[in-house]
């Protein structure tokens, strides 16, 4: 939303501006653009003020697109419009910035650490309701990150030390003189402005000597508004500007008689809303009212939902909806074939204003159950080809479902549709990396029950805030999360309840490293997830105990695992599942020396990923592609490859040590091995120097063409002398050091000697990876 007007944007992706420019177009402002990115050189932190309407928004956006050259990392533009009174503004400078929240800092602390080495621009848009986060934010990151300048717009000041402050005016206006002037009227920007926007609703409106007087009066008693000015030329869709400026003089002639305490310009722009509301129809009136409690955009589908009821028929909203936008009260943005709509923030306050109490909680209230719904959707029909479309619209939809878990939290009453809504959002907090997010709403609803509490819903949050916490390193509290929901389960005798605590504890132990107990606990959660038929919660439970499996040393029994997995999958037409079940597929290729299966599996999971964007499964594969480029011997891929991965984990907050000692091992033992088969000079080379790699980057450089493995990569063919294999197949049998000494009659250092260089040969860093190598050998 948007307090300014002349603005329609369409900003998609995270927002930012390098490839997005305003829809309208930009008139005149020469001279404040030169003063204002003049103000921005002189300062790091420059904040555009001035009433609602005045164009901050639009002047900014503009500043930003033409700044993008002069910064390294881009400019970045950052809507707190939607935010509610007061809230920080971390989380969506982190959500704009593209950040994940994998780890459990906070989001301002998560900012911090990304933005130190950058060199960009952030726009905060919309500061005046949230001052002070927003002053919170700026004396965090200015004096951490040297390199980031902040833009700003607000109705007041930050008021921080060196803050640059440059008051936008109003367009520039004719003067009754200028009436019977020869020149050019357009040269006046407020003129230029009313001609470009009536354009848009009267392709061949012009200033003739007829109009010539009133326009130059009406864009005077506008006082060169942008917003003023947009509403006004609605108008002229059904009347001629005579008649708009004569309905409008009567209009300013009643507000003179009142308050001589406000701006002349803030009563402006109360006319112009007041007068377009009163042009309203009672059900366009009460539409306007009732789409207040949408904090960002919406479809059409939720405006229905949740706006047509009582005295508004559902039927009705959508020609409504059409009116408002051709009246200019609501933003209609586009993208491809979606259409999503807004309010302007000053024209959503003047609606909220003129809800009864009410009908404002009946509007939260259907507000929150359409979100629990869609989010309650996502659940149950997740294993299923819509999980693009489910996660794409979870994150669009982001600003309506924080808003619903806020109000739902918040109010008395409503602690179990708060629960039902912060486990419903499971997929989004994991698979778009809010982890810390998820978790502070999953701690807040369970911080609603006694200890106590044995109900399906604190359950379903105790397993789910396991899962988050677990993903975040946090392996104590994940522990104690599955205790209580054991407990819960049992209480209840909920088998599915169940089903989840052997799950998430068989990722805790995957995690803390112990294999044995974690395969046992998947082979029990996969059952009951099946006896339940919970076929998504089998599928994930699957393709961990592969993990499992794999880096318990079996390699084969896990590829039969994922094979069984991704059979499943492509059952069910879903992703997400699959694409992890091919990384453990390639691992398991990688382990049992067919490196040319292992690239081509981890390709295929590094293509989903291209659309599905789930950065965990992305960081893992380009990991393992590396494992493979080491050894084949391809060294300088090898570096390239880690060398993405690092950016993607770099993104994430995290390390592939977070998922488990033995992946830990394989990793540093693959990049030991890169640094000492590169030459001298290149072993601390870095393949793209300071750049960070956005994730589709990174995904780009891994699935570019590389050598062909079949000719030139599969080099090791025999890479151990027949000693060496004697000594390898005694340790497969599973005979210790001194044992194979016996058999070999030679003495234990010199064993020790030969299988030392047997896991520097292959490149692993275990007797089971040995073992693994070995079988794969034979049946080879």
């Amino acid at each position: 939303s948007r307090d300014d007007g002349g603005m329609n944007t369409q900003l998609t992706g995270q927002d930012s501006l390098m490839s997005n420019a305003a829809l309208t177009t930009f008139v005149g402002r020469r001279k404040e653009l030169t003063e204002a990115r003049a103000a921005l050189s002189r300062s790091r932190l420059t904040t555009l003020t001035g009433p609602g309407g005045v164009g901050k928004t639009r002047l900014g956006v503009e500043i930003t697109q033409r700044s993008q050259r002069h910064f390294k990392d881009g400019t970045w533009f950052v809507d707190l419009g939607a935010l509610n009174r007061g809230a920080p503004i971390s989380p969506a400078v982190a959500s704009a910035l593209a950040i994940p929240d994998q780890s459990n800092r906070t989001a301002l602390e998560r900012v911090v650490t990304f933005l130190r080495d950058k060199e960009l621009l952030l726009f905060l848009d919309n500061c005046e309701h949230v001052l002070p986060g927003a002053v919170e934010f700026v004396h965090r990151v200015l004096p951490t990150a040297p390199g980031v300048r902040i833009l700003t717009t607000s109705r007041e000041p930050l008021n921080i030390a060196g803050e640059s402050i440059y008051l936008v005016p109003p367009l520039g206006i004719p003067s009754a003189a200028d009436e019977q002037s020869d020149q050019n009227l357009e040269q006046f920007e407020s003129v230029a402005f009313l001609v470009d926007r009536a354009r848009h609703v009267i392709g061949d409106f012009a200033i003739t000597p007829e109009n010539r007087r009133a326009v130059i009066e009406l864009c005077g008693r506008l006082d060169g508004m942008p917003l003023a000015i947009e509403f006004a030329a609605a108008r002229l869709q059904s009347m001629s500007v005579t008649q708009l400026l004569d309905r409008l003089d009567h209009r300013f002639r009643l507000l003179s008689r009142g308050t001589r305490t406000a701006q002349p310009r803030h009563r402006t722009l109360q006319a112009l809303i007041d007068w377009s509301y009163e042009l309203c129809n009672s059900e366009e009136q009460l539409l306007w009212q009732r789409l207040t409690v949408f904090p960002g955009s919406f479809d059409l589908d939720a405006a229905e939902e949740v706006c047509g009821f009582g005295d508004l028929n559902p039927d009705l909203v959508m020609n409504l909806l059409d009116r408002l936008v051709s009246k200019s009260i609501l933003l209609a943005e586009r993208t491809g074939e979606a259409v999503r709509y807004r309010l302007f923030m000053t024209v959503r306050e003047y609606g909220a204003e003129r809800l009864v109490e009410g009908a404002a909680s009946e509007l939260r209230h259907r507000h929150r159950d359409c979100y629990l719904r869609r989010a309650e959707t996502m659940v149950s029909q997740w294993c299923s080809p819509r999980q693009g479309e489910f996660i794409l619209r979870a994150r669009t939809e982001r600003h309506n479902s924080m808003a619903a878990l806020q109000w739902s939290v918040g109010t008395p009453g409503e602690l179990t549709a708060a629960t039902r809504l912060a486990v419903a959002l499971r997929h989004h907090w994991v698979s778009d990396g809010y982890l810390s997010e998820g978790r502070f709403w999953l701690d807040r609803v369970l911080g609603g029950y006694d200890d106590a509490t044995a109900s399906p819903e604190r359950g379903a949050a105790l397993w789910v805030a396991s899962w988050v916490s677990l993903l975040q390193g946090d392996h104590e509290a994940g522990a104690k999360y599955l205790a209580e929901c054991r407990r819960v389960a049992t209480a209840l005798d909920d088998d599915g309840l169940l089903a989840h605590t052997w799950h998430w504890a068989g990722l805790h132990n995957l995690f803390t490293g112990d294999l044995t107990t974690a395969i046992t606990l998947y082979e029990r959660a996969v059952a009951a997830h099946e006896r339940v038929g919970d076929a998504g919660g089998s599928l994930t439970a699957q393709f961990q105990l592969g993990m499992a499996q794999v880096f318990h040393g079996d390699p084969r029994i896990a590829l039969t695992t994922c094979e069984h997995a991704i059979q499943t999958a492509n059952k069910h037409n879903e992703l997400w599942n699959r694409a992890y079940a091919l990384w453990i597929s390639g691992i398991c290729h990688w382990m049992l020396g067919h490196h040319e299966a292992a690239r081509i599996v981890a390709t295929e999971a590094l293509t989903i990923q291209k659309h599905f964007q789930d950065a965990i499964c992305t960081a893992l594969t380009i990991e393992l592609l590396s494992w493979v480029a080491a050894s084949t011997r391809n060294f300088p891929r090898a570096l390239e490859l880690s060398g993405a991965a690092a950016n993607v984990w770099r993104g994430l907050g995290t390390t592939i040590g977070a998922f488990g000692p033995h992946i830990q091992q394989i990793s540093k033992a693959s990049a030991n091995r890169v640094q000492q088969g590169l030459d001298p000079e290149a072993r601390h080379s870095h393949p793209y120097g300071q750049r960070p790699l956005s994730k589709e980057e990174a995904i780009a450089v891994a699935l570019t063409d590389s050598p062909d493995l079949s000719s030139a990569g599969e080099i090791d063919i025999e890479p151990l002398t027949r000693k060496e294999w004697e000594v390898a197949e005694l340790v497969a049998r599973g005979l210790t050091n001194r044992q194979v000494a016996q058999e070999l009659v030679v003495s234990p250092r010199t064993v020790d000697g030969h299988v030392g260089r047997i896991l520097t040969k292959l490149d692993v860093t275990s007797r089971m990876h040995v073992a693994s190598w070995v079988e794969g050998r034979r049946v080879s």
